[in-house]
């Protein structure tokens, strides 16, 4: 059964990896110069909110034209408040060295949050649920053949509730503690229970591989995974086909961002080429 599901995972990344190509052709073939007047924008407040089972971090910044570098200073003048809509006990969040606002105070499963922040005599709300927490129960790489070269696959297996339809989750990847690769999963895939999540990472001739995609031998790489409501899977899968059509994620005055009541799950593996299987 491992195998089958291993064989129907590279023939999905070979058949994506080919439709990617081929839609870039495309794209390239109807090439059209369109003018975006995005230099008259003024900017927009950015709202990053996050509530784990361990704790509360939000941070907030401004928008930066296309032209100029990206401004990623923290804005640290605002009230930040987090709402047990459940129990109704608030929680006012307070600025840390790096010029985010976080709390101590986790979140409970099952609970309802609300996340508001004043600013300037804005006011931005955001409701998230925070669902039952997965468990991550492995993460193993593998080499597998590409037309290009051989890439190394990384699984990451957690669990899903068999009982209940329609759950999703946010994969987070990290590099020796640096964000490196997130996706969006459903359970449509799970079986008995478990989630096989297959991320391509580098590939195997390091000379001709890009440094944010490159892997060392020796490299700590961490996966969290966190389960999300539906709402958020659609904000997030607008983002990776470009931003379209995503939900608005804040009532109240107009931002961008998103507010996120979740546990995370974590695992971690170490990177060693040579001792990886080559799938066959």
């Amino acid at each position: 059964m491992g195998k089958m599901r291993l064989k129907t995972v590279a023939i999905s990344v070979c058949f994506r990896a080919f439709a990617a190509m081929s839609v870039a052709a495309i794209i390239q073939g109807c090439e059209k110069e369109i003018d975006f007047k995005y230099h008259d924008i003024e900017p927009v407040t950015v709202i990053e909110g996050a509530l784990s089972q361990t704790g509360g971090c939000v941070s907030i910044t401004m928008t930066t034209p296309m032209d100029e570098p990206m401004n990623t200073n923290r804005i640290t003048d605002a009230e930040v408040v987090l709402t047990d809509v459940t129990d109704g006990k608030p929680v006012e969040l307070t600025v840390d060295e790096s010029g985010d606002f976080v709390s101590d105070q986790g979140g409970v499963a099952g609970h309802t949050y609300e996340l508001c922040v004043r600013r300037a005599g804005h006011m931005f709300t955001s409701r998230s649920t925070m669902a039952m927490p997965t468990e991550v129960t492995g993460m193993q790489f593998q080499w597998i053949k590409m037309p290009y070269d051989y890439v190394a696959v990384l699984q990451v297996t957690f669990t899903d509730n068999p009982k209940r339809a329609g759950d999703c989750y946010w994969v987070r990847i990290y590099r020796n503690g640096e964000p490196y690769h997130w996706s969006v999963v459903n359970d449509d895939m799970a079986v008995a229970g478990r989630v096989d999540e297959v991320i391509m990472t580098s590939r195997k001739d390091l000379d001709k591989e890009e440094e944010d995609e490159a892997l060392r031998d020796g490299d700590v790489v961490s996966a969290r995974v966190a389960p999300i409501g539906r709402e958020m899977f659609d904000y997030l899968s607008a983002l990776t086909s470009g931003g379209n059509n995503g939900p608005r994620m804040f009532e109240g005055d107009f931002c961008l961002g998103y507010f996120l009541a979740a546990p995370v799950a974590e695992g971690e593996t170490v990177f060693h080429p040579d001792d990886l299987s080559v799938f066959e």
